[in-house]
């Protein structure tokens, strides 16, 4: 497949268009290929994304310059926790997986000034299809309900107490002075 077929979703073009606006770090290098990305990319919305295409939070197989598979997990930006499970589209490596399609190579050059090819093997996890296929079995993409952060006792004012000390025999607080 051409190096120059990519397809991104509405949310994934945003951000290289934010890149693209304040680039990180290495500017110099990531700035080429992210304008590249922008001028050849197919957008499309989130349902419409092909469940064999790297979007952001995807996790993908690739290879780089014939090497051995690895697996990451695409994410927005710098993820320093846990090691080797993150690939942010802040690196160079990160941002030519980005919109590719199973199969699809991709040169680019690395942080070192070297030209890398990369082979997009396989996209094991996409959040859009993910999110397709919970929708087509007929289950509401579950939103965490936040919790109270204040729980109402019934008849609390009655059993009111004065201040409580956590020292004994008196009060730790020194008051706005002592600030």
């Amino acid at each position: 497949m051409p190096n120059d077929n990519f397809i991104l979703t509405t949310k994934d073009f945003a951000m290289l268009e934010a890149l693209r606006d304040n680039p990180p770090g290495h500017h110099d290098l990531l700035l080429p290929l992210i304008r590249h990305k922008i001028e050849k990319a197919t957008v499309v919305f989130r349902e419409d994304l092909p469940n064999e295409i790297a979007s952001i939070d995807s996790r993908v197989r690739f290879r780089v310059n014939g090497g051995e598979s690895d697996a990451r997990s695409l994410s927005p930006g710098p993820a320093s926790w846990p090691v080797g499970m993150f690939l942010p589209i802040t690196t160079p490596r990160g941002l030519a997986l980005l919109g590719l399609r199973e199969g699809q190579e991709i040169s680019y050059v690395n942080t070192n000034g070297d030209e890398e090819t990369l082979l997009m093997e396989k996209v094991e996890y996409q959040p859009e299809a993910s999110r397709r296929e919970s929708q087509a079995l007929g289950q509401d993409v579950v939103r965490l309900k936040p919790q109270p952060v204040l729980r109402l006792v019934s008849g609390g004012l009655d059993r009111r107490q004065g201040p409580i000390s956590v020292v004994p025999g008196g009060f730790d607080d020194p008051g706005p002075s002592a600030a």
